[in-house]
């Protein structure tokens, strides 16, 4: 018997048990995830103000959906988040933020651990902006609401038994407004954070 014989012989014979090891791993169609999320900006301004957003942890919910063992779409969610509003490291205002995230996702599989890239888009809506009483006195300042921009991803899920997983993940993420003076822009504040996150999830 050749070589290639026996091998293809030895090899059909351990499959079923590789894929028994690894279905309890990649069993379902949806994961769903807890993650804690370090916001990072980039704060990058134009209108000559030197304005800037603070860092912060935000808590991160994201379901993904399989379409086949390595597409997959995810959806990233949190609640309004609120952020300080400087001038060259002076706090001038306060806003919200929902930044919600949709990518399309890219898993290896057949690894001890999973890990996926993916590409998506970002819509964040801007609520709540308020500027104190000597910056409207003196700018009459106010924003663009929404903002449309690219996402891209990387991260990596560590299977564990019972469809648990630990997850590491990070985002960059484009985020950008305009910025006006009594009705007329003066410029653009870029936010483009990276979404940086650790946490767990279910797989079902």
């Amino acid at each position: 018997m050749s070589r290639t014989v026996r091998l293809l012989i030895a090899t059909a014979a351990i499959a079923p048990a590789i894929a028994c090891a690894q279905a309890p791993f990649d069993t379902g169609d949806w994961i769903v995830r807890v993650r804690g999320t370090y916001l990072q900006s980039a704060n990058k301004d134009s209108t000559g103000l030197d304005l800037s957003i603070n860092d912060k942890v935000l808590p991160e919910l994201d379901i993904t959906r399989f379409f086949t063992p390595n597409l997959a779409t995810e959806l990233v969610l949190t609640y309004p988040q609120k952020q300080t509003i400087s001038a060259g490291g002076t706090p001038i205002g306060s806003l919200k933020h929902l930044p919600p995230v949709l990518t399309l996702q890219y898993h290896l599989t057949g690894l001890p651990v999973r890990p996926y890239a993916g590409v998506g888009v970002n819509w964040t809506h801007f609520s709540d902006v308020h500027f104190d009483a000597a910056t409207t006195q003196a700018l009459q300042p106010s924003i663009k609401q929404n903002s449309f921009g690219a996402a891209l991803q990387a991260g990596v899920d560590v299977p564990l038994p019972g469809g648990w997983l630990i997850n590491a993940d990070a985002k960059w993420v484009q985020i950008r407004t305009d910025v006006r003076s009594a009705g007329v822009k003066v410029g653009s504040f870029k936010v483009d954070p990276w979404l940086l996150s650790l946490g767990a999830g279910y797989r079902f």
